[in-house]
């Protein structure tokens, strides 16, 4: 089950409407298929009646020619039943033929709205259900869904016609057999009823199991490096296992309900059968019936046995195919919590000029108790670079996520160049604020496919120095080069690669607005001074907000925001924080060395950052006091010349 959905999921014990009412709520996805549908109905309506015709030509048969001896009437009625069987076989081919792509065309319209609804849905939605579950819905139930509607519902209305139109014809030859017939439904029908509500329960928990399973396949696959890392194979087969065995434990227990049911729909015709010739053989000695008449009676009640036996698979088809679309209504029904306002406006991206003021901020999760962000104010002139800096956990990539509404604030209001953000159309707005994460994402596409997402009518040329800028021309050494396709993730890339790539893909994308969550977090030394250095010169005519973990990423920004305790607590440039608030001085010490440094960190031109040496030799320390009692001096100096360095490479890149 989904990880504390933003509604509970309604079970099966706890619903009032109607058991086929998500089924009933589809039949929007029917309706172009209208004349289709009834062109189906009509063919296997015709098939029945000619099916139903044959058992009568045989009583003519009996009663007739073969009474009288008349090979020539024979051979008239033989055609005839031969006519009918070719056309209820041709019926039959059609009505399959024109079901099977109807269902499949319906199958194909919902699954492109499920998605389509999920690329709506906010990011909160996302985080809190299980990607399985989300891949079950839009897989399994839909061909589930698909089954019903092209077997299952049509199976359903031609033998419930043909049950009812063959038990006239039986009470009309033989109004006592025939009731007797007819009486047979009613045990029929208390079993049904009670299999119904027992296979429901059970459908709905194989799905939701078959959903988790989903999960912890896409898991295992996604980290299977970590697994292998930490030697977890057998721990991580055991724990599929167990999932994947309480699964098939509750499709046996699904399949032993259906089982035990469809023993009784074959149990009772067959004991009506019986019954029916015994009677049937008495009443024709005694002159009640012909012979020909019991022949037809009996053919025709043959004809029931199907129906009778199809009845507990449709049931539990439908049963299937109902808690399917309640699955897949609970992702339909969630309503997007961001989107347009009404009256929202379209802003041109080249009359932005990016003056981006946070009034008033606060924010928080919907499961928190407190909020994350509260009371925060904060100024970001056109053309600026603002580094936001604080302690992990402060909040500084949820207040980056604020700018282009993948969260909403909840009090306050952010606006751009003295508009609203909630103002502004969400796809005009993301086209004027880019975005790099400190995690990237890549797809399963070519490198030039990935590149261009967030404009896909960029040039070559575009391309190329967009790639200059994040230090990515590893791309050309690719083997099919800006077409070659790096696999789901990007998992065929290094880290930095991938980092590279997505910062290409936010500065190709050319926005007013740019907004870095610390892109440069798995870069070497070397590799991040170059990047850097093209960036100031990318970010000279762009609004940008940086989340800065390491002091080097300092160097790009213009002023710097010290982020604590939910509030902006210290405004200025480098080198007026690090003179005047002891917090900023503490935090950047705290980064750039820590204890267990193996030795001091490489020496760069214009950053000075030392470990003290010993208190016997060393004079008083300038710096903050570190926890540990070590104590560490930072050099100051203007934020366009100081390049802080960290104490060594974070990644490794491949090249």
């Amino acid at each position: 089950m989904p990880a504390a959905p933003d509604h509970t999921p309604a079970t099966p014990s706890d619903k009032r409407s109607p058991a086929l009412h998500s089924l009933w709520r589809l039949r929007r996805y029917v309706r172009p298929y209208t004349g289709q549908l009834v062109g189906l109905l009509i063919a296997a309506f015709a098939a029945t009646g000619a099916g139903i015709a044959v058992p009568l030509v045989i009583q003519q048969v009996v009663d007739g020619p073969i009474a009288h001896r008349d090979p020539a009437g024979l051979l008239r009625l033989g055609a005839l039943a031969l006519l009918l069987g070719l056309a209820e076989a041709g019926l039959i081919f059609i009505r399959r033929w024109a079901q099977s792509s109807l269902a499949v065309g319906m199958e194909a319209t919902i699954r492109d709205d499920v998605y389509a609804h999920l690329q709506r849905l906010h990011v909160g939605f996302h985080d809190r259900w299980q990607s399985g579950q989300l891949l079950a819905r839009i897989t399994i139930d839909l061909s589930v869904i698909r089954r019903f509607l092209s077997f299952g519902l049509i199976f359903l209305v031609v033998n419930s016609t043909t049950y009812l139109m063959v038990v006239a014809l039986l009470v009309a030859m033989h109004p006592p057999l025939g009731l007797l017939v007819a009486t047979s439904a009613v045990p029929l029908f208390v079993v049904s009823r009670r299999f119904t509500r027992a296979y429901l329960v059970a459908s709905r928990r194989v799905q939701d199991e078959q959903g988790d399973v989903a999960t912890l396949v896409e898991e295992s696959a996604q980290g299977v490096r970590t697994i292998k890392a930490f030697g977890r194979r057998r721990q991580m087969t055991d724990r599929f296992a167990a999932s994947a065995g309480q699964l098939h434990d509750t499709a046996i227990r699904k399949s032993r309900l259906l089982a035990n049911t469809s023993a009784l729909f074959d149990l009772v015709p067959n004991l009506t059968l019986a019954v029916v010739l015994v009677a049937g053989t008495v009443a024709a000695a005694h002159g009640a019936l012909t012979i020909g008449e019991l022949v037809a009676f009996v053919t025709l009640q043959l004809m029931l046995i199907w129906p009778i036996e199809s009845l507990g698979w449709i049931i539990a088809n439908a049963q299937e195919a109902t808690t399917a679309a309640d699955r897949v209504h609970e992702v339909l029904d969630t309503q997007p919590a961001i989107t347009d306002r009404p009256g929202a406006a379209e802003i041109v991206p080249t009359d932005v000029t990016g003056w981006l003021r946070f009034e008033g901020v606060s924010f928080s999760y919907p499961a928190a108790t407190r909020p994350l962000l509260h009371d925060l104010d904060l100024t970001v002139r056109p053309g600026e670079t603002l580094a936001v800096v604080g302690a992990t956990g402060c909040g500084k990539t949820s207040l980056l996520s604020l700018v282009p509404r993948l969260h909403d604030v909840t009090g306050g209001r952010i606006t751009l160049d003295g508009q609203d953000i909630r103002d502004i159309q969400l796809g005009s707005l993301r086209r004027v604020v880019g975005m790099a994460f400190e995690e990237p994402t890549l797809f399963s596409m070519s490198v030039w496919e990935n590149l261009t997402l967030g404009r896909p009518e960029a040039s070559e040329d575009d391309v190329r120095t967009a790639l200059a800028v994040a230090q990515a021309d590893f791309v050309y050494d690719l083997p099919w080069g800006l077409e070659t396709r790096i696999g789901e993730q990007g998992l065929s890339l290094s880290g930095g690669q991938r980092q590279r790539l997505a910062l290409a893909r936010a500065v190709l994308g050319q926005p007013r607005v740019l907004v870095l969550d610390d892109p440069l977090s798995a870069l070497d030394v070397h590799t991040e001074a170059l990047v850097e250095a093209a960036l100031a010169r990318v970010l000279r005519d762009t609004t940008a907000l940086l989340v800065v973990h390491r002091p080097s990423t300092v160097a790009l920004a213009d002023r710097v925001a010290l982020l604590t305790d939910g509030r902006i607590t210290a405004v200025g440039t480098h080198s007026e924080l690090l003179a005047t608030v002891p917090a900023y001085r503490a935090l950047l010490s705290a980064t750039t060395a820590s204890p267990a440094d193996a030795g001091p960190p490489p020496a760069l031109p214009t950053t000075a950052i030392a470990t003290a040496p010993s208190p016997a030799t060393a004079p008083s320390p300038t710096g903050p006091t570190i926890a540990d009692g070590t104590s560490r001096t930072v050099a100051t100096a203007t934020p366009s010349t100081t390049a802080e360095k960290g104490t060594g490479n974070r990644g490794l890149v491949r090249s």
